[in-house]
């Protein structure tokens, strides 16, 4: 069945968003139809405002409409320990864990096994915070996959070079989580991180 063009493009553009598929688009964007004419410009003018406010905050990497952003300049946050993490998403995660440390935020792709070189990832800011001293640990939060791993080595090294302790996240079992249904790497990672009970 035809749409009218405006509805097509609009369901086009919100399957544009992560881990929407075309019903769920289509629902969306019905709903949009159907809110008060207000209320579709509050979302649209929302999605402009921090398209155009937001931005990478110049000491961490953390999205932030003020430069630096608030996580940088709260005082009361542990400036000895350094997260490093690949996505601002990824400091929401954290941030809800209740971290109180610092961060670092790559933002940059590094889809190694796609030949990109590791080269090409920009952590001069990162030597630069390890280089300024203050820094006694740096956790590791990148993704657990191939990618990850490279570059969590790499990033260990560099740290390595200022004598500074490098972690990272311990991988395993999710709770609720069936043993029988873990993948062999989840549940290596969970039999070598195990501690005492």
């Amino acid at each position: 069945m035809r749409l009218a063009r405006p509805l097509e493009t609009l369901i086009d553009e919100l399957m544009k968003l992560p881990s929407v598929g075309p019903k769920t688009a289509q629902r969306m964007a019905l709903y949009i139809l159907k809110a008060s004419e207000a209320d579709a410009k509050r979302l649209a003018r929302a999605v402009i405002d921090a398209k155009e406010k937001i931005a990478p905050c110049s000491n961490c990497g953390y999205l932030t409409d003020t430069d630096p952003c608030l996580l940088c300049i709260d005082e009361k946050r542990d400036s000895s320990i350094l997260c490093v993490a690949e996505e601002a998403s990824d400091i929401i995660a954290i941030e809800k864990a209740g971290f109180n440390g610092r961060y670092f935020v790559i933002n940059q792709a590094f889809k190694l096994m796609d030949d990109n070189e590791l080269d090409r990832v920009t952590l001069e800011k990162f030597k630069t915070k390890l280089a300024a001293g203050g820094i006694r640990e740096v956790i590791l939060a990148l993704n657990p996959d191939i990618d990850g791993e490279v570059v969590s080595r790499y990033l260990s090294r560099i740290a390595g070079q200022y004598n500074i302790k490098t972690t990272r996240l311990a991988h395993g079992l999710p709770v609720g989580g069936d043993i029988e249904y873990a993948d062999e790497i989840t549940l290596r990672r969970a039999i070598e991180g195990r501690h005492e009970f």
